[in-house]
């Protein structure tokens, strides 16, 4: 892997040698991270592993670690930071404590880019040229925020070089998934991985395993051919993802998918009735209105609403909107977890078959998005009784989450006890002991406990992103990683 001259993107990363599916290409610590202020109490500062009980910092009772082998692995990190908390009375947001584990670890680093890295973390671009005045004036308040939480024994900078790192951390960072894909729990900072430029169907994704950030190949990579991930959720019209490009990473896409805007009629496509122009258009305003109500009623945890609002929009798109269309999507999609919630097995599973389905025609092969929906639908299936249709799904979830995610990661771990176990079932073999497992526990409970944080109130869906179910993934995705060189 080699740093080039990428042209009117800038920078980029090519591949220095040909890579097959699933291989690594980069696996990179953090250089900074931190937990979201809203989760601080439920997920490891140092391991990012969202669980219960965890043990608090003495002394700030701000920071939360797994056990005494992540504190002590994550002081380096906290030590300044946890004199600057008790100093300032309260841990301030995610950006302010990241700019400051950032500065502690240049402090460290004499400002010198290791062996490791590409590129000095204070080379990475700030886009501050680029921010709308209402962004400026939130970035300028989050520096004042910052010179108050500064350590008065700590190196003082430039009110405008801390401004250049509150820009470079709103470009680069990347979003953390927890452990399972369900959830973002966080934030970092990748110098090498940050110079990776986008593109609406990737050569790679990037997926936090064990503390690392790791670039895999989603198919074969050449020698010499530029590395890309997503930056967007590829389940979205061309123009859409434009848009969200320009707004949050002020470039503007002319990659192949959007020149071409490829995918754009099967996501926007009508029903095989044919229905006219004027019903398309009038559903389709229905559903995005509905849909709004939707994400206010699961903001409210009021999953009777969600389901009524749900099912008179599918009454009303049937016939009209084809399979493939983003909103019918998106309606199954809320079906079929709201359902599968409330353990309503066999209708969630018929909704779950045509969401899949219709991932299947728009993500990459390869998406980890789809190896999740994938996974997520062959569980409910299997709940549901139908083994043989859960065994298969699981599969194709198995083979996608190892090229996204690899062997070690624990949802690959946990799908890889699947398949044996339900092919048990179809040969009407005992295998109790292995449908008991921890594994497999872990696996059937995943999508109830995705939807239960649907009742807590710091955690409410995008439902304009509602494939990526995490923020992702797990993995993570990768739902997914949204930043700019």
């Amino acid at each position: 892997m080699e740093l080039f001259d990428a042209g009117v993107k800038g920078r980029g990363l090519r591949a220095s040698r040909e890579f097959s599916t699933g291989e690594v290409l980069l696996a990179e610590p953090g250089y900074a991270a931190v937990v979201y202020s809203s989760l601080a109490s439920q997920v490891c500062h140092s391991c990012f592993r969202r669980q219960a009980n965890l043990h608090r910092c003495a002394q700030c009772r701000f920071a939360h670690y797994c056990n005494r082998t992540c504190q002590t692995a994550g002081w380096d990190d906290h030590r300044q930071e946890c004199a600057a908390i008790r100093k300032l009375g309260a841990a301030p947001n995610e950006d302010v404590r990241l700019a400051g584990r950032l500065l502690w670890r240049r402090n460290r680093d004499q400002g010198l880019a290791s062996d490791s890295q590409l590129l000095a973390v204070d080379q990475l671009q700030d886009h501050l040229r680029d921010l709308p005045e209402d962004q400026l004036g939130a970035l300028q308040a989050d520096v004042q925020t910052f010179l108050r939480f500064w350590s008065c024994g700590s190196k003082q900078h430039p009110a405008d070089f801390i401004g250049h790192v509150f820009g470079l951390i709103k470009s680069n960072g990347l979003t953390l998934p927890d452990q399972r894909g369900l959830q973002t729990v966080g934030l970092g900072l990748f110098p090498n991985l940050s110079l990776v430029n986008h593109d609406c169907w990737p050569n790679c994704t990037a997926t936090l395993n064990h503390g690392k950030m790791e670039l895999r190949a989603l198919g074969r990579i050449r020698q010499g051919e530029e590395l890309t991930i997503s930056y967007v959720d590829a389940l979205n019209l061309s123009a859409d993802r434009q848009k969200q490009l320009k707004q949050r990473f002020h470039f503007d896409c002319s990659c192949d998918r959007c020149s071409r805007q490829v995918g754009d009629d099967l996501m926007a496509a009508a029903a095989e009735a044919e229905p006219s122009a004027e019903a398309v258009k009038e559903v389709s305003a229905f559903s995005e209105e509905t849909l709004k109500k939707v994400e206010e009623a699961r903001g409210d945890g009021d999953h009777s609403q969600v389901l009524k609002l749900c099912q008179e929009c599918l009454d009303k798109q049937q016939d009209v909107l084809a399979d493939t269309h983003l909103y019918k999507l998106q309606v199954l999609s809320v079906l079929a977890e709201v359902l599968t919630f409330h353990r309503k097995f066999p209708e969630a599973a018929g909704y779950a078959r045509k969401m899949v389905e219709g991932y299947t025609k728009l993500y990459h092969p390869n998406d980890a998005q789809l190896g999740l929906g994938l996974m997520r639908s062959g569980v409910t299936h299997w709940h549901a009784g139908q083994v043989e249709v859960g065994h298969k799904m699981i599969c194709e979830a198995y083979r996608i989450m190892m090229a996204t995610h690899g062997p070690n990661h624990s949802i690959t771990r946990d799908l890889e006890v699947l398949p044996a176990a339900l092919r048990s079932v179809l040969q009407g073999r005992p295998v109790l002991t292995r449908l008991r497992s921890p594994p497999l526990q872990s696996i059937r409970s995943q999508t109830e406990l995705e939807l239960k944080a649907l009742e807590e109130q710091d955690v409410v869906l995008d439902l304009k992103n509602l494939p990526v179910t995490s923020s992702s993934s797990s993995s993570s995705s990768t739902k997914d990683f949204l930043r700019q060189q």
